[in-house]
């Protein structure tokens, strides 16, 4: 199978692309360089002229604060970019996997949010994914929609490699009243290729179980072995420009693993990849 990804020097393009190639795909890597998606003329040419069996769309803007003042740049990337995709897609009869987020919710619910649940965004970056979710149903014939959610991986900066460069602070505050799920990029491009066996549609690719930030850093320090002068506190005590869902915890029908599994696994990665 021929497939094109968008996204691909990203955090989740860098996992994505040899764990493709390893499942015996033949891998067209594409990023700003090669392929703007926010040029319709370009998308339009690139993907005709390699005609890929499946197309799947990493590539976005995914600064949740920035977005609050770059709204425009954001819809660019996150919604117009999809559309132009997606509108190529449906043309020429081509699957397409968009990656979505656990952002699209308002947090309000006290149970795991199924694919189907109400979507209200809260923030800019959780809009601009929305809109580019609702270009993709209108514009692809064949689409799947992975939303997924608290992203880290080896190839980018995220969570896990905040709290460890921070562990030797004298104590460190992290949000406990936001919950979610934790999702290594490695699960999220595993349970991509599992979705490719499932009927067309929305589904969550996401971490199995739940956790808050506070929570999160916990298992992550515990797990590093180091003693951290951890304390949780709210939301109100670490404002952002950009509102967080206070529950954004996906049911995911166990095409993930559990959170803290993959954390292992993760960070014994890292461990490896430092020798």
């Amino acid at each position: 199978m021929k497939v094109l990804v968008t996204g691909a020097n990203g955090m989740l393009g860098q996992d994505l692309c040899p764990i493709l190639e390893d499942a015996g795909c033949f891998v067209i890597e594409t990023d700003v360089d090669n392929m703007d998606i926010t040029k319709p003329e370009e998308t339009e040419a690139f993907i005709t002229g390699t005609h890929p069996d499946l197309v799947i769309h990493c590539a976005a803007y995914t600064n949740v604060d920035k977005a609050e003042e770059d709204l425009e740049t954001a819809s660019k990337i996150n919604a117009a970019g999809a559309e132009n995709i997606a509108k190529v897609c449906g043309k020429l009869d081509i699957p397409m996997v968009y990656i979505s987020t656990d952002y699209v919710f308002d947090g309000k619910n006290n149970v795991p949010y199924k694919p189907d649940d109400k979507t209200n965004p809260i923030n800019n970056y959780g809009l601009t994914k929305l809109q580019g979710e609702e270009a993709v149903k209108k514009y692809c014939k064949k689409y799947y929609i992975a939303r997924t959610s608290w992203l880290y991986g080896i190839h980018g900066k995220n969570f896990v490699e905040t709290m460890l460069s921070l562990k030797d602070k004298p104590e460190l505050k992290v949000v406990d009243d936001q919950i979610g799920c934790p999702t290594w990029t490695v699960e999220l491009a595993n349970g991509i290729l599992k979705l490719l066996q499932k009927p067309y549609g929305t589904y969550h690719v996401c971490g199995s179980g739940h956790t808050s930030w506070y929570g999160f850093a916990k298992e992550i320090f515990k797990q590093s072995n180091l003693n951290v002068n951890l304390v949780p506190c709210t939301t109100d005590e670490f404002p952002r420009p950009a509102k967080r869902p206070q529950y954004s915890v996906m049911d995911n029908d166990q095409i993930c693993r559990n959170w803290e599994a993959a954390l292992y696994d993760y960070l014994q990665l890292r461990i490896e990849e430092a020798v």
